[in-house]
């Protein structure tokens, strides 16, 4: 008798045994096990329940009650969100990661007063906090409040210096700041054999921020080929969302030949993911006929680097015309503080060279190679010097060399 009972008593203790083997998984794995599910997986709902069952062994568990307030937040489960961090608040919790995750529930759903005072809240517990700063600045920057967003994004670059997406933000930001600028330029252009009169360009450029955009007039003064020249420009950078925005620029001036009659240019940028952006658009320039040329460009921060592909393209008759330029800045402070050097082949429309595009010598051979360094005081004054050497093939198998150094100075205010 004893030899079946102690058989059958065993079979009806297993599920027991097997539920206090599962009783023995702590908050801790399965806190784990959530995130793994939720990261790994991106499987929400699984992970909601994980952290519910690790919350149920710790209730206090802090860390477990954030994800699962980033995990509603994910599913758009905005009022369960909502309530657990409102209970959270009540419970006066000073982490980071409960500022971060209440004030990004906020800001994605368009509550940008209340996410300000929750990163602010949260900058008064932990005031080098860098992703609160980060996060700080987009919430600003999103809501038009540019002064506040660049004080975060520049503090935050003086905390870390190589963050690339506080870099690129402060480009961003840095158009919309100053209401007023005023800038002044001088190009002295060098031919060793091309030309025998050296070149002179001086540039006055007013620009203004206005709600949508900055816009730029300038008026160009020009001595090319011992004669004189003047052009008229405008650019417009109209902000269409946080993701995109334009750039629209016209040109006229009555020397044809000093400088093209016409001058159009579109093009749409893109700040991208992961610090990139991209461009594509047109240019086109008109002397006794037009010059069409499509443009595409990447860029990419990274730590304290901005790099830069661009290409123009130019159909002819029978061929497209290239032309491509490589370029690299190091940043040593703010946005407006860098060291900058480019390679490349090819004329551009952007520079002061373009009437060398007319009558079709763009489409000889063009190495360059140059430089720059931009640096800022106060932020309100801003300096720059650039040099750019050319060898150009301007005739078949003729080749001379120009050299082009540019001054520059701009006044904000």
């Amino acid at each position: 008798m004893k030899k079946v009972t102690y058989p059958l008593l065993s079979l009806a203790l297993l599920p027991l045994f097997s539920i206090a083997q599962e009783t023995k998984i702590t908050a801790d794995e399965l806190f784990a096990k959530a995130r793994k599910v939720a990261f790994d997986s991106k499987d929400y709902p699984q992970a909601i329940q994980l952290s519910k069952q690790a919350l149920q062994q710790a209730p206090e568990y802090t860390d477990i009650s954030i994800f699962l307030g980033r995990l509603y937040t994910w599913s758009d489960k905005v009022d369960s969100a909502r309530t657990l961090f409102q209970e959270l608040d009540k419970k006066n919790t000073k982490d980071e990661d409960f500022f971060l995750a209440y004030a990004a529930l906020e800001y994605w759903n368009d509550q940008t007063e209340k996410a300000t005072q929750l990163t602010d809240k949260g900058l008064g517990f932990h005031p080098q906090s860098q992703d609160l700063l980060l996060l700080k600045a987009k919430i600003n920057y999103s809501a038009n409040h540019y002064e506040v967003a660049e004080n975060a994004v520049h503090q935050l670059l003086k905390i870390d210096p190589k963050n690339a997406e506080a870099r690129s933000l402060a480009k961003n930001i840095e158009e919309y700041t100053a209401k007023n600028a005023i800038g002044l330029t001088y190009n002295f252009v060098y031919f060793d054999k091309q030309f025998d009169n050296n070149w002179h360009i001086v540039g006055l450029s007013y620009k203004r921020a206005t709600p949508i955009g900055s816009v730029i007039f300038r008026t160009n003064y020009a001595n090319k080929f011992a004669e004189n020249g003047v052009q008229f420009e405008m650019e417009a950078y109209p902000r269409l969302s946080k993701l995109f925005y334009l750039y629209v620029g016209a040109a006229y001036s009555n020397n044809v030949g000093i400088f093209a009659k016409y001058r159009t240019g579109v093009s749409l940028y893109a700040n991208l993911p992961n610090s990139f952006e991209g461009e594509i658009g047109y240019r086109q320039l008109h002397f006794s006929d037009n010059i069409w040329m499509y443009t595409a460009s990447v860029g990419k921060y990274y730590e304290n680097f901005w790099f830069n592909l661009r290409t123009y393209l130019t159909p002819g008759e029978k061929n497209i015309s290239q032309s491509y330029t490589g370029t690299v800045r190091y940043y040593t402070k703010g946005a407006n503080d860098y060291f900058g050097f480019s390679a490349g082949t090819g004329l551009s429309p952007e520079e002061n060279r373009n009437n060398l595009l007319d009558n079709a010598p763009y489409k000889l051979k063009t190495f360059k190679v140059g430089a720059e360094y931009n640096f800022s005081v106060k932020q309100s004054n801003l300096f720059s010097i650039s040099g750019t050497y050319y060898n150009q093939e301007f005739r078949p198998k003729e080749k001379g060399n120009q050299l082009d150094i540019i001054l520059g100075y701009i006044r904000k205010f």
